[in-house]
């Protein structure tokens, strides 16, 4: 397990950087323009997910520390594995038809909506802990993507910059877009009783046939 956690955090991390390095060599070199290539890389869900999993691999390495004792909590693993699995779902349905990135952009692509995502629900399935997850995590899950909806609103009415256009307000109006917001959190509803029923499910299995 250690190897696969090893792997699969130092893939996650190499994509942060190179999606970063990326980003910032077409920024104008001067230190606003810097500035506002970094804010915007942090503005991305996928970019702050695939952070999340980086983090929580990481800390899950050293389970006697602080963090590694929380990155190792079920309701924790559960929380990251729905969040990057839906990273990877919706841009598959919704966003991969919309650009046609080439080299290392491409591969950065595939590294981050892609690779992470499959990895990250692949240790979550066969490794991580699920006993004790509990129907109220699902309200809990919603925390972080209903924060970073109401960030990007309020990010967006005063810049008029929107990273994903499902939540654009100035061409969609707000009825539209809080609405798009709403389904959105309810994906993460879904994922979440579908992610406790399983682990219920799992936890249940005699300990001859898990992994």
């Amino acid at each position: 397990m250690r190897l696969f956690v090893s792997i699969a955090a130092f893939l996650a991390w190499l994509a942060l950087v190179l999606q970063l390095y990326l980003m910032l060599v077409q920024s104008p070199p001067d230190a606003m323009a810097i500035a506002a290539t970094v804010v915007s890389y942090f503005s991305f869900f996928t970019i702050l997910t695939n952070l999340l999993v980086a983090v929580v691999l990481t800390l899950s390495l050293n389970p006697s520390s602080i963090g590694g004792r929380w990155a190792l909590r079920p309701s924790v693993q559960a929380g990251t594995a729905i969040y990057i699995a839906i990273v990877g779902g919706v841009y598959s349905v919704l966003l991969r038809h919309l650009w046609n990135p080439q080299g290392a952009q491409k591969f950065a692509d595939v590294l981050l909506h892609d690779v992470t995502p499959i990895l990250y629900v692949l240790y979550w399935l066969i490794f991580a802990r699920k006993d004790g997850l509990r129907l109220k995590d699902t309200l809990l899950w919603l925390i972080y993507p209903a924060v970073y909806l109401a960030y990007l609103l309020v990010r967006g009415s005063i810049f008029g910059l929107y990273p994903y256009g499902f939540v654009d307000a100035s061409q969609l109006g707000y009825g539209r877009a809080l609405g798009n917001a709403g389904l959105f959190v309810g994906v993460f509803l879904g994922a979440g009783l579908i992610a406790v029923a399983l682990g219920r499910w799992m936890t249940r299995q005699p300990k001859g046939g898990r992994s």
